[in-house]
């Protein structure tokens, strides 16, 4: 089984041709190239390449020029603007792209918090009609996901990053897995799955990270290995791991059988996603 990232970003450096609009943790460019190396180092064969919104915003064109560069290893998933009254026709042309995989909403204090926001939910069913998962990153939301997922069950929905806050410098929050059980609740709707990125971060123990290994394997039995997505959310990790010690923590682990690491490493999100690398 190939093993698949479930979230990694690339972005070049600050320039006038495309200007970052906010910063992110991490160094100052990571190509396309960079990562794809980084990736070749540790043997992880592809990547789902989210498009970095803090930066670029809904403007998608460098994760499309990696994807170009190295069509085999990214598969492509963009932020989209539920408050965009055109945002199914935005879509519609996304689906078209080569590499596209999904789409992804930022639930920030801008997104409305109700489950009925018509935004929201214009979203969804557009991205049901084209056969593209739904990236949600809702840290406080977990309660308005479920109300989502109900309003559009032919929907794929992935909830990023455990659906818990997650550092980008050390230390791990004091609880980092006080909202785990609106997560788990989550488990009960059938179109929802979670990826399991950057939960190293979340770890009070160093490399292997021992202290996560309780709280995930709830996740995975309430879930199922299935809905889990491995991945380490690079670059916004790097000031708390190393991209090895991201992959080799699970990779490594005793905890998971050989079949469980081949669902959760790769597995789920060719199975959901619909997407293999080469």
């Amino acid at each position: 089984m190939a093993i698949i990232d479930a979230q990694v970003h690339v972005y070049e450096r600050n320039h006038p041709g495309r200007p970052w609009v906010d910063a992110l943790n991490g160094p100052p460019e990571v190509t396309a190239d960079t990562m794809v190396a980084a990736m070749d180092a540790v043997g992880v064969d592809g990547a789902l390449l989210v498009s970095v919104h803090s930066m670029y915003r809904y403007d998608a064109s460098y994760a499309v020029e990696a994807h170009a560069a190295h069509p085999t290893r990214f598969a492509l998933i963009k932020p989209v603007d539920p408050a965009d009254p055109a945002v199914a026709e935005t879509i519609a042309d996304w689906k078209a792209q080569p590499g596209t995989v999904a789409i992804r909403v930022m639930m920030r204090a801008d997104v409305p918090t109700d489950p009925a926001d018509p935004g929201l939910n214009r979203v969804l069913a557009a991205a049901g009609r084209h056969g593209l998962p739904v990236n949600l990153l809702a840290y406080g939301r977990l309660e308005q996901v479920a109300g989502l997922a109900a309003r559009n069950p032919d929907t794929s929905i992935v909830v990023d990053h455990l659906g818990l806050p997650q550092p980008f410098v050390p230390p791990a929050p004091p609880e980092p897995w006080a909202e785990l059980p609106k997560l788990l609740a989550l488990a009960a709707r059938p179109n929802v799955a979670v990826k399991i990125t950057g939960a190293c971060t979340l770890s009070h123990r160093p490399y292997p990270y021992a202290d996560i290994w309780a709280p995930l394997s709830r996740i995975f039995e309430a879930f199922g290995l299935e809905r889990c997505l491995w991945g380490t959310d690079w670059t916004r990790a790097v000031a708390l791991l190393s991209y090895a010690e991201g992959v080799e923590a699970f990779r490594r682990s005793d905890l998971l059988s050989d079949s469980d690491r081949a669902m959760l490493m790769g597995g789920s999100a060719a199975r959901i996603y619909r997407w293999t690398p080469g």
